[in-house]
């Protein structure tokens, strides 16, 4: 399973991240990480598991999800409808980029964790936090049952 691939460290760092990130935004970010990628195209993958988390009903349509599929060797970040109207065209590309060079070092909860924070500086932009935010979204890594 890719929870064997994380310490219980490492998993509380990412998890730690996704709180710290949604500090200062209304925005909400998942993690899920699983072995294999069950589609050709990792996005479309990505897709299927934010409308599975049912990231989706975000009151704001701010959720972003950063998929992983670790022994396939891809991973993609999809955001709904409400963030993606409002980030550059080439934003998550920029992220995908950093966090790409921590995971060609094998550093992958570093990769994961800089591109949290990097989400959550954007989403502060657009979706300030608001004095009466809920989390609408778990900040627990899923899992896949692979």
């Amino acid at each position: 399973m890719a929870e064997a691939h994380f310490t219980s460290d490492q998993k509380k760092r990412i998890k730690a991240a996704i709180e710290e990130a949604e500090l200062n935004t209304s925005g909400e970010i998942r993690v899920h990480l699983e072995n294999h990628c069950k589609k050709d195209n990792v996005l479309d993958r990505a897709a299927q598991v934010f409308a599975q988390l049912k990231m989706h009903e975000t009151e704001a349509r701010n959720g972003v999800l950063i998929y992983m599929a670790i022994k396939d060797h891809k991973f993609g970040i999809i955001g709904d409808g409400g963030i993606n109207a409002k980030v550059e065209p080439d934003f998550w590309d920029i992220t995908k980029e950093k966090m790409v060079k921590h995971f060609k070092d094998g550093k992958f909860t570093e990769g994961l964790v800089d591109g949290i924070l990097c989400v959550g500086e954007r989403l502060k932009e657009f979706y300030p936090y608001q004095k009466d935010d809920i989390n609408e979204l778990s900040d627990d890594i899923s899992f896949g049952k692979d």
